[in-house]
């Protein structure tokens, strides 16, 4: 069995703010193989790196990249660009892009940021809207993607296979054996998200997951 991917959930989180630079920068020298974060399209069609759809009381979406970046993380870094995000990650990792939300018109935007990164051929998509992983697929079908999962998915190579994605990012609470024999059957994997405690991470790693 091959040792599985150790996933940085935003960047090194348990060690520096969620989606900082300084987070990615940490992940490496902690020993993870790939960084997770997540992105948002603002109103003048900058990407940037945030977990939540609100920054403070205002909607990502409707903010221009000045108003997100003004916002001050915890400790002191603006909210950073997915091409700052990129760049901070260190080329031998795999950059995870949990996109949260993407209207059409930014995915040429998204491209351009993946072509010009350190790393292109590191990078990889995953959302909870199936459409957008299949969409962005279509367009670059070399593109590493997966689906978002928070419940247990009665058909899992049935909702990977519609979205034409390779890997499933399934919530750790729901994750069995059967659903690894599905996904590991057709050829496909799965992550796990988010366990921290040791005794789960054990039991997950026994049961064959192929990244958390």
């Amino acid at each position: 069995m091959s040792r599985p991917l150790v996933i940085a959930h935003r960047g090194a989180s348990g060690f520096a703010t969620e989606n900082s630079l300084a987070a990615f920068r940490a992940a490496r020298d902690l020993g993870a193989d790939a960084v997770e974060l997540d992105i948002h399209a603002t109103a003048d069609g900058a990407l940037v790196v945030h977990h939540d759809e609100m920054i403070g009381p205002h909607h990502v979406a409707h903010c221009s990249l000045a108003e997100a970046r003004a916002h001050l993380l915890a400790n002191g870094e603006p909210i950073p660009t997915l091409d700052e995000a990129l760049r901070a990650i260190h080329p031998d990792m795999t950059a995870f892009i949990e996109v949260k939300s993407l209207a059409p018109r930014h995915d040429e935007t998204l491209f351009r940021l993946f072509d010009r990164s350190p790393a292109p051929h590191k990078v990889a998509v995953h959302a909870f809207d199936h459409r957008i992983v299949h969409r962005l697929g279509e367009q670059r079908p070399t593109l590493h993607r997966g689906v978002l999962s928070a419940s247990y998915p009665v058909h899992p190579v049935r909702c990977m296979e519609d979205a034409d994605a390779s890997v499933l990012w399934q919530q750790w609470k729901h994750v069995d054996e059967a659903l690894l024999e599905a996904v590991h059957g057709a050829g496909m994997q799965v992550y796990v998200w988010t366990v921290d405690d040791p005794e789960q991470i054990r039991r997950l790693l026994a049961m064959g997951v192929d990244g958390l």
